[in-house]
């Protein structure tokens, strides 16, 4: 059976992806009660992807979608192998292995400590042009990581996938560009606050908050009596 990808245009993968992981909560949104991240830091959204593996409808039609904008941007015979990374990215190379009926592999962020001592799992040949997968890309600092642990396995890495990508911080554009990356995205958080506008998810005031931590994260958490620029861990 011939491998014969869905066609989405670009406008309705990001509207539709925004949808999707807006009506999952993939996606939270809460001003009154501001999630507090790891660096003390708080804020009103809270990005999810990993939540995704349990709405196998939901999930699917964003892997149809995917596959749809990689044959666009990359080209359908322009992969060998799917990597994800460790560990959300897993279950993405997953789903895009068996619907691009490539085969898969996944590398972790070090070393196991026994047996082989392995880093990557699967069926690597020196030469293969590997697609990482991962869930979000914030910064893009994690990908250097497995990007590298596949370059020195020999396998040639020129493109990354997320479901999710911040697209607001210009590093994540400057390390991309660093590891001569090419990032596809499903969406981004411009896409999904144009989406939640024009489907009346969220009111003018919800939107403006998070537009405004968006735009400066450190003033809104010390605002909202969360750790500032100095006081983060």
């Amino acid at each position: 059976m011939s491998f014969s990808p869905p066609h989405y245009d670009k406008k309705t993968i990001a509207h539709e992806a925004s949808k999707i992981l807006i009506e999952t909560e993939a996606i939270r949104v809460d001003v009154e009660n501001p999630f507090t991240y790891t660096s003390g830091r708080v804020g009103p959204t809270y990005v999810d992807c990993r939540k995704l593996i349990a709405f196998p409808r939901a999930r699917g039609i964003l892997m149809d979608m995917a596959t749809s904008l990689l044959c666009q941007e990359i080209g359908a015979e322009s992969l060998d192998v799917i990597a994800g990374g460790e560990t959300a990215g897993i279950p993405y190379a997953a789903f895009l292995s068996e619907r691009m009926d490539l085969p898969m592999a996944y590398v972790r962020k070090k070393p196991k400590g026994h047996g082989k001592m392995a880093q990557i799992e699967g069926d690597i040949h020196e030469g293969q042009r590997f697609l990482l997968a991962e869930d979000l890309q914030t910064d893009g600092g994690s990908k250097k990581v497995f990007v590298n642990a596949l370059r020195d396995a020999g396998a040639i890495v020129d493109h990354a996938f997320v479901v999710f990508h911040y697209g607001i911080f210009e590093a994540s554009t400057k390390n991309m560009a660093d590891l001569g990356i090419t990032l596809h995205a499903l969406t981004t958080w411009p896409m999904v606050l144009e989406t939640a506008e024009k489907m009346g998810y969220f009111d003018k005031k919800t939107l403006d908050s998070v537009r405004n931590f968006l735009n400066d994260p450190v003033t809104w958490s010390v605002d909202h009596g969360g750790a500032g620029e100095d006081d983060a861990t």
